[in-house]
C-alpha cells in the first residue's frame, strides 16, 4: 500500500486490513540490529516466539540473525525516509501487523563541546533524534489502523543524567525523553504506548564502532582532561552489564499489559535514577566527578 503515511484520516479502510493475511505471531521491528543491544534484542524476541524484523544500514554481512527462522534482516537507514517507508510497507504487506517498534539505532558523540564541529553535532541529532522520529512517524499509520501498538525508544540514563564530554549525546537523549513522554499522551487514544528504556553502563561497542570521538589535539587545553575522563569510561564499559540484560527488559516491556513510561535497566541504572530523584544537584555532580575522574 503506497504512501500510506500521506493519507488523511484512518489510514486503511477496514476491508483493506481484513484482506491482509495477518500473522499469527506478534511482529516487532528493531532498528540498529547489527550489534550490541539491538542484536541481543532481536535474538530475545525471536526466542520469545515473535516474528522479528531486524534492520540495519548494511545487512549484507549479517550471518547470525539470518540463521534464526523467525528473523528477517532488512536494510534501513534511519536518516533515509525512503528506506524507512520501504521496510514498513514490506512488513505490513507480508505480516499484516506491526505490534512493536524498537527504536534502538544511535551512537555516542564524545568530546568537548567547544572543539566539536557543528557538522558532527548535526549528524548526532539526525541519527539519535530525527532518525528516531522518522521511523516512529512511519510506523504510526499502521499502528493506528490496527488500533494497537507499542513504540519502545532506547534512551539512556544519559537522558536524565549528564556526564562529562557527552554534551551533544546527552542533548539527544534528553530530547528523546521529552519526545516520548509527550507522544505517549497523543497515542493512548489509539491504543498505542510510547515507552522509554534507560540502560546504564552496558558492555557494548559504545566506545568502539558505535562512537564518534572528537579527541582534542595535542596542545588543546582540554586534552589532559579528555584523556583522564576517557580512561575512566573505558574501565566502566568493561564492567558494564551484558546487552542481553537490556534485551530481556525490552521484551518484558513489549509483553506487559501496562508498562511504565520509564524503565531504567542494567549497569546500576535503577540505583542512579533513584538517587537522581532524591539527591540535590551538588551531590549528584560530586558523585559524577568522582566516578569519571573529572
Amino acid at each position: 500500500m503506497k504512501n500510506v503515511s500521506n493519507q488523511k484520516g484512518s489510514v486503511f479502510e477496514k476491508s483493506s486490513i481484513q484482506a491482509l493475511e495477518v500473522s499469527s505471531r506478534r511482529v516487532v521491528v528493531i532498528t540498529g540490529s547489527s550489534s550490541g543491544i539491538g542484536k541481543s534484542t532481536a535474538i530475545a524476541f525471536a526466542a520469545a516466539g515473535w516474528q522479528v524484523v531486524a534492520t540495519m544500514r548494511n545487512p549484507s554481512s549479517e550471518a547470525e540473525l539470518r540463521m534464526i527462522p523467525n528473523v528477517d534482516v532488512l536494510p534501513l537507514d534511519v536518516t533515509n525516509i525512503s528506506s524507512i517507508n520501504a521496510v514498513f510497507e514490506s512488513v505490513w504487506q507480508r505480516f499484516g501487523r506491526i505490534d512493536t517498534l524498537v527504536n534502538n539505532a544511535g551512537y555516542g558523540l564524545m568530546g568537548p563541546f567547544e572543539e566539536t564541529s557543528p557538522e558532527s553535532i548535526a549528524k548526532q541529532f539526525e541519527t539519535n533524534v530525527f532518525g528516531l522520529m522518522n521511523v516512529t512517524r512511519a510506523a504510526l499509520p499502521y499502528m493506528r489502523a490496527q488500533r494497537f501498538g507499542r513504540i519502545v525508544n532506547i534512551s539512556s540514563i544519559g537522558g536524565r543524567l549528564g556526564i562529562p564530554l557527552y554534551s551533544s549525546y546527552h542533548a539527544t537523549k534528553f530530547a528523546v525523553e521529552g519526545f516520548t513522554e509527550s507522544l505517549n499522551y497523543e497515542l493512548k487514544p489509539f491504543g498505542i504506548d510510547a515507552i522509554l528504556i534507560e540502560p546504564g553502563a552496558i558492555s557494548t561497542e559504545f566506545l568502539g564502532r558505535s562512537a564518534d570521538i572528537a579527541k582534542p589535539q595535542e596542545g588543546s587545553q582540554y586534552r589532559s582532561y579528555f584523556d583522564r575522563v576517557y580512561a575512566s569510561f573505558e574501565k566502566a564499559s568493561k564492567g558494564g552489564a551484558r546487552p542481553d540484560v537490556v534485551a530481556k527488559k525490552i521484551v518484558e516491556v513489549a509483553q506487559t499489559k501496562s508498562p511504565a513510561l520509564r524503565n531504567p535497566v542494567g549497569g546500576g541504572a535503577e540505583f542512579l535514577m533513584a538517587a537522581r530523584k532524591v539527591l540535590p544537584d551538588c551531590a549528584v555532580h560530586s558523585l559524577v566527578k568522582q566516578q569519571t575522574r573529572g
